[in-house]
């Protein structure tokens, strides 16, 4: 149970993240688009990101998707005691 509740976990992350980022860069919508931006001088680094919010989003619904699948497990455990 624990290797498929990972796979489900992680799955369902990736799957949100990146089709937020994708959709983001799709439509143009700032919120959603991950800005990349690392210059290497001989000054000073300077290093710049965008958007955090669909890797926030993806944590959460990876979070949600984790339990429900770990409550319908124990459901059906006790579903056949």
């Amino acid at each position: 149970m624990k290797i498929k509740r990972f796979i489900i976990g992680l799955s369902s992350f990736l799957f949100t993240t990146s089709l937020l980022y994708l959709s983001g860069h799709l439509f143009s919508i700032s919120l959603l688009m991950l800005h990349f931006k690392y210059t290497n001088s001989s000054n000073g680094l300077s290093i710049s990101i965008g958007s955090l919010l669909p890797f926030i989003f993806g944590l959460i619904v990876s979070y949600i998707s984790e339990k429900s699948y770990v409550n319908k497990y124990h459901r059906k455990l006790h579903k056949f005691n």
